[in-house]
């Protein structure tokens, strides 16, 4: 894995993870909302985290050291001589060169499936929350549904469009960056599934031009 030093703007920090026990050790929920406590604070002390998270100290050390281990997080010197705080190395990270192996497929597959049982979990929790929120929050949140046939060129050209008007604000605004964030700002997940829904197509397959979309389901 290596930390890629071209990205635009704003601060942004990448991680390509090729590593496949880095990519697992991301697989795990104490480590995730140890990474997004960091970044929602900015910087956090072990002791901070452990109180924020509800933990006890030796356990919230213990995943912060396997973080620093594979280079998502680090220590820093603090305001005085008091323990020091950790920081984000990374603000965001991707997996390409990692389906080159089948150790590396393997845990792209785990990492995956963390992060779509997590979602499930988000979606459960906002519904739950969602009335506390404005009604001009509500139609732009929930779960959206389509299905349409597409070409790979197509499903390559549609999923860069998606990322990019994503990356435009994730480049704009790192995760731990507090200065970037506009007044109003809340911490917003996207959870993308791009999932093939039959089998491979066939070799000089003719291509229909049909089109089935599914019902939005908003708020």
């Amino acid at each position: 894995m290596s930390l890629e030093s071209g990205k635009p703007a704003g601060g942004q920090r990448w991680l390509h993870l090729t590593d496949p026990v880095a990519i697992r050790a991301l697989a795990h929920p104490i480590r995730h909302q140890l990474i997004r406590l960091i970044g929602r604070l900015g910087r956090a002390t072990t002791a901070e985290a452990a109180r924020e998270l509800g933990i006890s100290h030796g356990l919230a050390s213990h995943h912060l050291h396997l973080l620093a281990k594979y280079g998502f997080v680090e220590q820093i010197t603090g305001k005085d001589s008091r323990e020091k705080p950790w920081r984000l190395v990374a603000t965001s990270w991707d997996t390409p060169g990692a389906y080159s192996t089948p150790e590396g497929n393997a845990a792209v597959e785990v990492y995956e499936q963390f992060r779509a049982e997590l979602a499930v979990e988000q979606l459960l929790s906002w519904q739950q929350r969602r009335g506390e929120w404005p009604d001009s929050w509500r139609p732009y949140t929930g779960v959206g549904i389509s299905t349409v046939y597409l070409t790979q060129d197509e499903l390559a050209g549609l999923t860069a469009e998606l990322e990019a008007a994503l990356l435009r604000y994730v480049n704009e605004r790192p995760l731990d960056d507090l200065a970037a964030r506009p007044p109003g700002s809340v911490p917003v997940d996207f959870t993308l599934f791009v999932l093939p829904s039959a089998g491979p197509p066939e070799t000089g397959d003719r291509e229909t031009g049909d089109r089935e979309t599914g019902q939005r389901k908003d708020g």
